[in-house]
């Protein structure tokens, strides 16, 4: 079994597939878990040469269950795209439909489907 495994059995797919870990931390009571999303444009952005990477939205704190009798807490920020073209800045607005009804709670779904 891989890590990656054990991570998909403790946080949503959609967590594993498009963000990394960049810090985590333990203590008696808590586990903290950083996480950035990863540089990779959607399928419809790739071809555009100018839509480029312009750094990342503020750190969201969201509660996730709790882990081995710790609360969990997720300090999740999306990367933000700049089209040269337009001047605009975004981020993407991930697909949940595979997980209604699952253990994604409405903060975590609000904040993953929220445009920045």
């Amino acid at each position: 079994m891989t890590s990656d495994n054990i991570l998909r059995d403790i946080l949503p797919d959609i967590l594993i597939d498009n963000f990394d870990i960049v810090k985590h931390e333990k203590t008696d009571n808590r586990f903290d878990i950083w996480l950035n999303e990863k540089k990779v444009k959607l399928e419809e952005d790739e071809v555009n040469p100018n839509i480029i990477s312009h750094g990342f939205t503020d750190y969201r704190i969201i509660q996730d269950f709790p882990i081995r009798g710790r609360a969990c807490y997720l300090h999740v920020c999306k990367r933000k795209w700049l089209d040269k073209s337009t001047g605009e800045v975004f981020s993407y607005e991930w697909d949940l439909s595979d997980y209604d009804k699952t253990r994604l709670n409405a903060e975590f779904v609000a904040f993953l489907k929220a445009g920045d």
